[in-house]
C-alpha cells in the first residue's frame, strides 16, 4: 500500500510514518507535504500512485478541505485533527476515518482495517449511509438553563454565542444575559445547525445571525462585532479564517 501524508507538523508526520511501518512493512510513504500550496499540485499529478491519503485538517496555509474544491480526489482519505467539529465535513468527501490527535496506533490500525473491509473499489458513494446517519441526527431547537430554583428554555435562534470559561460552558442570549449549560463545545457543535453556528476558536461558537461586522485584524485574523455591546473580543483564530470565510459566504 502506498501512502501520502499531508501534515504541517513534522513530529506528527514522523509519528504517522512510525505507526505505518509498525503496522506493515508493505506500506510505503511516498511523500509528506506540509501545505495546500505543495499538496494540491502534487495530488493533481500523482494521486494515481496513491492508495491512501492521511490529511491533517488544519494546515499552515488553510484547511485541507480546500483540496477537494480545487481538484477531484478519487482515493480514500483518513483525516487527522486536534478538533472534532469537522467530522461531518470529512465524511462528505472521501473520508474513511477521522482520527483525533494525539493519534494512537490502535486508532490508525482500525482505520486501515476499515479500508480493507470495503469489498468493492473505493468511491465516495460507499460512505453514503454513514453521511446520511450523521446528517439525520436531531438538532436542538432550545437549551435548558437554570435560574435560581427555576428552569427555563432558550430558543437556539435567540442565542448569540456559546463560550467556554475554565471548565464551564455558557450561552449568551440576544439580551446579553449568560447562562451556564451542561454541554461542552464539542457536544454543542453536534446539536446545532452548523450552517448557523461556527466555532471561531477554541473557546467560542458564534451564531451567524448575531454577526453585524467582520473586521480584518492583526496577524491574519478576523474580529467579529456582534449585535449588542459585547465586551468580550470575538477573534477568529488564524487557522480558522479560511474556513470561516467559506462558512460566512455560505459556501
Amino acid at each position: 500500500m502506498k501512502v501520502a501524508i499531508i501534515e504541517d507538523e513534522p513530529l506528527a508526520a514522523e509519528k504517522l510514518m512510525r505507526y505505518l511501518e509498525k503496522y506493515s512493512q508493505e506500506i510505503s510513504v511516498l511523500i509528506t507535504l506540509p501545505s495546500l500550496k505543495l499538496a494540491i499540485p502534487w495530488i493533481k499529478e500523482n494521486q494515481n500512485q496513491v492508495d491512501l491519503f492521511f490529511m491533517d485538517i488544519q494546515l499552515i496555509d488553510g484547511i485541507s478541505f480546500e483540496i477537494f474544491t480545487e481538484i477531484e480526489v478519487h482515493k480514500p482519505v483518513v483525516f487527522t485533527t486536534a478538533y472534532d467539529e469537522y467530522a461531518l465535513d470529512a465524511f462528505k468527501v472521501n473520508s474513511i476515518d477521522y482520527l483525533l490527535k494525539p493519534i494512537t496506533f490502535s486508532a490508525l490500525s482500525n482505520a486501515i482495517k476499515k479500508l480493507k473491509s470495503f469489498k468493492q473499489p473505493f468511491n465516495s458513494s460507499s460512505l453514503k449511509p454513514v453521511i446520511e446517519h450523521i446528517s439525520s441526527k436531531k438538532l436542538k431547537d432550545r437549551f435548558l438553563v437554570k435560574i435560581g430554583n427555576h428552569l427555563k428554555t432558550i430558543d437556539v435562534g435567540k442565542i448569540h454565542f456559546f463560550y467556554a470559561e475554565g471548565r464551564d460552558v455558557f450561552l449568551n442570549s440576544q439580551s446579553g444575559k449568560k447562562y451556564i449549560i451542561d454541554y461542552n463545545l464539542e457536544d454543542i457543535l453536534t446539536l446545532v445547525d452548523n450552517k448557523l453556528f461556527f466555532r471561531i476558536n477554541r473557546s467560542y461558537i458564534v451564531n451567524l445571525k448575531a454577526i453585524k461586522d467582520v473586521i480584518v485584524y492583526s496577524n491574519r485574523r478576523l474580529k467579529l462585532v456582534l449585535g449588542y455591546d459585547e465586551k468580550k473580543e470575538m477573534i477568529v483564530s488564524r487557522e480558522k479564517v479560511t474556513e470561516f470565510k467559506r462558512w460566512y459566504e455560505g459556501v
